[in-house]
């Protein structure tokens, strides 16, 4: 039985090897000032735009969504796939923006294969995220 378990976990150190390094919160913190400073503000707390509208605070999040941070749900808005009540005239859609190598992210239980920046941008809004 000791081969069999020296083998599995040669394999799992060998697969751990393959995968690319996950993005940090600073990483996405420069794609962050990139695209999304101009409505919602260098820390993230939201700012007026044009017509009487305020861009949300990002920074209350999981404030908003008792005390978790829905990785599927901001990942399908930076996307464009959950836009729901935001029109394509306030928020942009950032889906072919946010494309390239693919990182796996835990979102609802399984590691889902998605695109580095958009990993990164995830990464940093849940690092800024306030009580």
């Amino acid at each position: 039985m000791r081969p069999i378990f020296l083998f599995a976990s040669l394999v799992a150190m060998a697969g751990c090897a393959a995968d690319p390094e996950m993005p940090t919160p600073s990483e996405g913190e420069q794609i962050y000032a990139e695209n999304c400073t101009a409505c919602h503000g260098y820390r993230g707390e939201g700012a007026a735009l044009i017509g009487g509208q305020t861009a949300p605070d990002l920074t209350r999040i999981s404030a908003r969504n008792g005390g978790e941070f829905p990785r599927a749900q901001v990942l399908s808005q930076i996307d464009g796939y959950g836009r729901g009540k935001v029109s394509d005239t306030v928020m942009p859609e950032f889906g072919t923006l946010l494309e390239g190598e693919t990182v796996p992210v835990e979102v609802d239980g399984t590691m889902t294969p998605t695109p580095r920046p958009l990993a990164a941008l995830l990464s940093y809004l849940e690092s800024i995220q306030q009580p």
